[in-house]
């Protein structure tokens, strides 16, 4: 069962192909912004250097965010078209999960702070339990300085990934009793992606192309903007790229 995986929730673009056998080959780039133009060509890179034709693909898996609302909807429209096209089943996993698995050998609390607008954090509290790690709660946005105070109320040992973490390290570094994670350990892994939707795929945890929505956790700005379109319910619309 081969699955193709990919995510675009944050201004990096990474896609993997694999198997119950391993992954077969990853691609992460830096899209700043242009998410639209290069998935096509990675995922098309990525098959030829693998040997794996698109038609032979059993299942696709997809980061559903949260995230910044243009990349986010460039990952999800594609997951939905390739899935809806090969008659195959889609998961779809949060993106901070993708940062929080890699590191699940860690005998540390993990938290991982992706990038939003306005100098804010998604933010996904993780413990490590066997064979991964469990989340406790559900993501939230809150301000870097938020954060640390959090991370200090804690007590705890607490590793801290993720490109948000890595971008406001200036209030995150030094705290006591916490860690940054090292530079190669703050991307979502489409890698991770791969091994996550195998075992929801054997578990039967999947959806069809039109069941599939992204993770939205505020509007976006145009929808935030005087005359935009009416904001929508818990659970949808956009996170907005501007502002």
């Amino acid at each position: 069962m081969t699955v193709l995986a990919l995510d675009t929730a944050t201004r990096y673009l990474a896609v993997a192909l694999g198997d119950a056998d391993g992954v077969a080959g990853e691609v992460r780039l830096d899209a700043h912004q242009r998410h639209a133009e290069l998935l096509a060509p990675a995922i098309a890179t990525l098959c030829e250097q693998t040997g794996v034709r698109i038609d032979a693909l059993a299942a696709v898996a997809v980061g559903r965010g949260p995230g910044l609302y243009s990349g986010l909807r460039v990952g999800i429209t594609t997951a939905r078209m390739l899935a809806q096209v090969l008659g195959s089943p889609v998961v779809g996993i949060g993106s901070p999960d993708l940062v929080a698995f890699p590191l699940r050998h860690t005998h540390r609390q993990i938290v991982v702070a992706l990038p939003a607008r306005r100098r804010e954090l998604f933010c996904g509290w993780y413990r490590p339990v066997p064979g991964g790690v469990a989340r406790d709660g559900e993501y939230r946005i809150v301000g870097p300085d938020e954060l640390a105070a959090e991370l200090v109320a804690t007590r705890e040992e607490i590793l801290v990934a993720g490109p948000g973490a890595a971008a406001h390290r200036e209030v995150l570094d030094g705290l006591d009793h916490v860690e940054l994670a090292g530079p190669d350990q703050h991307l979502p892994s489409a890698a991770a992606l791969v091994e996550l939707a195998l075992g929801r795929l054997e578990r039967e945890e999947f959806c069809t192309a039109a069941e599939l929505e992204p993770l939205y956790l505020r509007p976006s700005d145009a929808e935030l903007a005087p005359g935009g379109p009416v904001a929508p319910g818990p659970g949808e619309g956009g996170t907005g790229d501007g502002g």
